[in-house]
């Protein structure tokens, strides 16, 4: 493996700009290193190479020439296949959609490409985003890089098992019940689920559409800073965007002080129901928080134990109705029945056949909630409890800055392990679901491994809507208090990842 890969998104950037490598060097760099592990890893469903390189290309012409490049020019990125790419397919991991190239480029994509940061390629993911293991995907499971027969955390388990098997230094996720956040504890990252609007999800193919947030994939919280600033913004193409500015998330993890901030703990997620070294690392956290100047205080939310049963009501509600435009006619597979098939027909025979078996699961529920006489018993009673977990949340802010819990009650299970449980599935977004019915930001950030199997554990921050930059300043603070009490950098723990291993 070229060292430079193991380097930080900006340590390679420091580079490009020195001159010390140029884009061309640093991306074949990268597009080597998928070459070797991802056969194994299986993070990429379509590698951009001649894209990638010939993005690398012209940054590298232009730098020569003297001309004033984009912050994060020459710097290689992944991006999660569930963004639209003119340039490449766009799968959304799903049958329906195998080798459907779209007319047109997500806005975050577009700001991508206007940064000039060659794109490497397109990550694996559940089924239309749908599951938190990544093995729902159609095109077959992704692998975790500390344990390649455990799960990497889903649905944007590709984008995080890139960037933590050193095939990308940045990654594009997207987060509905904490799919950039739970990738992130299973895999030693660091990712972070933006206030609802704070960045576009036009080109996104939407799965539950008042959940739904892109956000940025990175092995520390300074790199998700630089990517998050890029892809942050307000986009006239996305009704529900802010129209504000949020600030530099940049300038806020370089803040460095703690001093005054009010950390809360959230009673109800912590304890019993997690993993033992999850929660002896979690302590840990919190003790550093403290020495570094934060005040500790407990809060209390109480309804978030209904937050997996109302979340599992509104999201199959929402993705039953985003995915009726899959009816094979305007664009995707399609399938015709023998004999003289009606649309109808045709219609059902695709679905049956392009979708997959968490889809259909996901669809039949989410119809049947939104069904004439059970509506206002399920999505509607759904909908209250999100109220009221808003309301916890005000409650929880008014008495501190920033809140916290794991990321995740265990550690990554093994493949395979729990594929006939869903429900034991869901209960793995415990702790990252709240976050997406109230719309505001969370960070996850690794906090070691665990005693039990040496795995990664993660510690979450959430702020309250808007207030993106509180994230990126405790998270630093806290990732530096790590990384001295350890010694080195948590990817430095990352085992390598062999072919054929």
């Amino acid at each position: 493996m070229n060292s430079v890969v193991k380097l930080t998104a900006l340590e390679q950037l420091e580079m490009l700009r020195s001159g010390a490598i140029t884009s061309v060097e640093l991306t074949q760099a990268h597009l080597d290193r998928i070459a070797e592990v991802d056969g194994v890893v299986h993070a990429f469903l379509h590698v951009n190479t001649s894209g990638a390189l010939a993005t690398a290309a012209e940054v590298d012409r232009l730098r020569a020439s003297g001309a004033t490049l984009p912050a994060l020019a020459g710097l290689p990125i992944a991006v999660k296949d569930n963004l639209t790419t003119i340039d490449e397919p766009t799968t959304a991991g799903s049958k329906i959609l195998e080798g459907w190239v779209p007319p047109y480029d997500s806005t975050v994509v577009s700001k991508l490409r206007a940064e000039m940061m060659p794109i490497l390629g397109k990550t694996n993911l559940d089924e239309f985003a749908m599951g938190s293991t990544t093995q729902f995907s159609a095109y077959g499971p992704t692998a975790n890089p500390w344990s390649t027969d455990r799960i990497p955390g889903g649905s944007g388990g590709g984008s995080a098992a890139a960037v933590g098997a050193f095939m990308a230094p940045l990654a594009i996720g997207s987060d509905t019940g904490g799919s950039i956040r739970y990738p992130a504890a299973m895999t030693g990252t660091v990712g972070t689920k933006p206030t609802y609007g704070a960045v576009s999800r036009y080109g996104l193919i939407a799965l539950g559409s008042s959940l739904d947030q892109i956000g940025p994939v990175a092995r520390n919280v300074q790199d998700a800073a630089l990517l998050h600033d890029v892809i942050a913004g307000h986009d006239e193409r996305d009704s529900t965007s802010l129209p504000e500015d949020l600030g530099s998330m940049v300038a806020a993890a370089s803040n460095g002080s703690l001093a005054g901030v009010k950390v809360g703990v959230i009673k109800e997620l912590s304890g019993e129901g997690f993993q033992a070294g999850i929660s002896a690392r979690f302590q840990e956290s919190l003790e550093l928080l403290k020495a570094a100047g934060a005040e500790i205080v407990e809060v209390s939310c109480p309804s978030f134990q209904y937050a997996i049963a109302a979340y599992y009501l509104i999201l199959p509600a929402e993705a039953s109705s985003n995915l009726a435009k899959f009816d094979s006619v305007r664009f995707g597979m399609r399938v015709t029945p023998e004999g003289n098939p009606t649309i109808e027909r045709v219609m059902a025979a695709t679905r049956e056949a392009g979708f997959g078996p968490e889809v259909k699961r996901r669809i039949i529920l989410g119809t049947y909630a939104l069904s004439s006489g059970y509506y206002d018993d399920y999505y509607g009673s759904a909908q209250k409890v999100r109220t009221l977990i808003q309301r916890d949340f005000e409650a929880a802010f008014a008495k501190a800055d920033v809140l916290v819990s794991p990321t995740a009650p265990t550690t990554a299970f093994k493949l395979g392990e729990k594929i006939e449980d869903p429900l034991a599935m869901y209960l793995n977004d415990i702790a990252t679901i709240p976050a997406n019915l109230a719309g505001i930001p969370g960070l996850s950030l690794p906090n070691g491994l665990a005693d039990e199997d040496q795995l990664p554990s993660s510690i979450q921050l959430l702020a309250p809507a808007r207030e993106d930059k509180r994230l990126y300043s405790v998270g630093a603070v806290l990732e530096k208090a790590h990384e001295n009490v350890w010694g080195k950098r948590m990817i430095d723990f990352a085992p390598e990842v062999k072919a054929g291993a």
